[in-house]
């Protein structure tokens, strides 16, 4: 195998796989170093919901833009990825959150994207087994779950069909300066580097703003019917962008399997992989407030999980500036799986020279540099490097 590429992408998750199909499709000599397996890491332990977001213009944009990609692959996808187009319910408890409702669908009808109102009743019919009364929802139609490991594997035999190298397990201790140093001493060199390995980035590139924020999911036995759409609450968008405490929020999905899969919880400061009780009781106490039924379902597993999380909530694509052949494409938070056709997109482009269908803007890793602390994140000036970061 050659040492020398075109473009060296550093991570196999479902963002480094969708990043080196994009690549490989464009005619660039691209390798994929990976220290696991294909699709591990976080890609492994998220939830797979393909859903617009709306915290900021940028993250409606991006998402939107990827959930258009992924509509566009879905027929293409093998079964075993389960692309389900169920859509999500934002739910509302009171008058209160319906007002929220009616912003939200505001701004995605701005956006083009569509979204429907329901009542208390019409609620009742969509999820008859949600507590009631539930003031209403807001239904988005679009919104699609995936299995993310069968997704990030797909996209990587994708790549690799299209001439992509894998190669692995091989751990990445250094990037910089067109070199990609592996723990064994050996190298790879690459006109461009992609740092595509979530939260593990800012072990390669201190400099990076970018923190591991800890989550747990539960998966239950099989319950076929029991929760038909996504449902998550009005209060999600509090408990996921919180930067300081830990929190936990409704938040639910269908598996074709006709098992639940309940989250949702966050925390920063907790590196260990270890599932913490107090947080899952936290979790499945909420879940149960809005779907009662879930109290007496069996759970089969828990698990942990570490969403790249940076200080404005939007991910780090494109050059790094520290580093003329270093790009990043990390920081998706929980978003990733969303995101990560859309992130490939726009690392193509800068690559190619292409023009991107969105501003690329608010996603520049450039955006953080020439302040010292944003939001509790240290930010270090980046330095131009002449040699790999050991």
């Amino acid at each position: 195998m050659s040492d020398s590429w075109d473009v060296v992408v550093v991570g196999a998750g479902i963002v480094g796989a969708a990043c080196a199909r994009e690549c490989a499709s464009r005619g660039l000599r691209t390798v994929v170093v990976e220290g696991s397996v294909v699709g591990g890491g976080a890609t492994a332990a998220g939830m797979g919901h393909i859903v617009v977001m709306d915290d900021s213009p940028a993250q409606l944009a991006l998402t939107r833009y990827s959930q258009d990609l992924w509509a566009h692959l879905a027929e293409r996808l093998p079964a075993n990825v389960e692309f389900e187009t169920c859509g999500t319910l934002w739910v509302a408890l009171d008058e209160e959150e319906m007002e929220e409702v009616r912003r939200k669908r505001a701004v995605y009808a701005s956006a083009g994207v569509a979204s429907e109102i329901l009542d208390s009743d019409a609620l009742e019919e969509a999820e008859p087994h949600l507590r009631r009364p539930m003031a209403g929802a807001l239904l988005v139609r679009s919104d699609a779950v995936i299995y993310p490991p069968c997704a990030a594997a797909w996209l990587m035999e994708e790549a690799m069909r299209a001439g992509a190298v894998l190669s692995g397990p091989r751990r990445v201790v250094g990037v910089g300066a067109g070199r990609v140093r592996l723990d064994d001493r050996s190298e790879l060199r690459g006109g461009r580097i992609v740092v595509a390995c979530g939260a593990e980035s800012a072990e390669l590139l201190p400099e990076i703003p970018v923190r591991k924020r800890k989550g747990h999911l539960v998966i239950t036995d099989r319950y076929p019917g029991l929760v038909r759409h996504q449902l998550v609450e009005l209060g999600y968008l509090k408990s996921a962008h919180s930067l300081t405490a830990d929190s936990v929020a409704f938040n639910v999905q269908p598996r074709k399997t006709g098992q639940v899969l309940i989250g949702s919880s966050r925390q920063f400061g907790d590196e260990g992989a270890a599932v913490r009780t107090e947080i899952v009781s936290a979790m499945l106490e909420r879940a149960q407030f809005y779907l009662p039924e879930i109290g007496a379902c069996s759970a089969i597993r828990t698990w942990t999980g570490f969403r790249a999380a940076t200080p404005d909530k939007l991910p780090l694509i494109g050059r790094w500036p520290g580093d003329e052949t270093v790009l990043l494409a990390t920081g998706h938070e929980g978003l990733g799986i969303t995101t990560s056709l859309a992130t490939a997109r726009l690392i193509a482009d800068a690559l190619t020279g292409a023009t991107s269908e969105i501003s690329t803007q608010p996603y520049l890793p450039a955006r953080f540099f020439g302040e010292r602390r944003v939001a509790g994140f240290e930010v270090d000036p980046p330095q131009q490097r002449s040699e790999v970061h050991a």
